[in-house]
């Protein structure tokens, strides 16, 4: 098990993600557009640097919803390589078997 504060700051981040997406779009696409003035470009620029820092989505981690572990990772399944070896064995996860050959 991962701490529990790291779980807690990993979902406060995706919280604050959800709530500044739409105006962190809005912005982004005002400071990228060239039909505007460099002075609203810029403009927009700095209200987005006025964004909460944990409101970026490159801040979020990929966690294990189960052990919220970040290492080794799966993305397709959204768990970490022990808890999915254990679920696979235990045939919790639906057309996944061990390999032999």
């Amino acid at each position: 098990m991962a701490k529990v504060s790291s779980v807690a700051r990993n979902n406060k981040r995706i919280k604050m993600v959800e709530k500044y997406s739409t105006k962190r779009m809005e912005l982004r696409l005002k400071s990228k557009n060239l039909k505007l003035t460099p002075e609203e470009r810029l403009a927009a620029r700095k209200e987005l640097d006025n964004l909460p820092l944990n409101s970026n989505p490159i801040r979020i981690r990929n966690r294990c919803f189960v052990s919220g572990r970040s290492r080794g990772y799966i993305n397709y399944f959204g768990l970490s390589r022990i808890t999915f070896r254990e679920m696979a064995h235990k045939g919790l996860l639906p057309g996944v078997k061990k390999a032999s050959w």
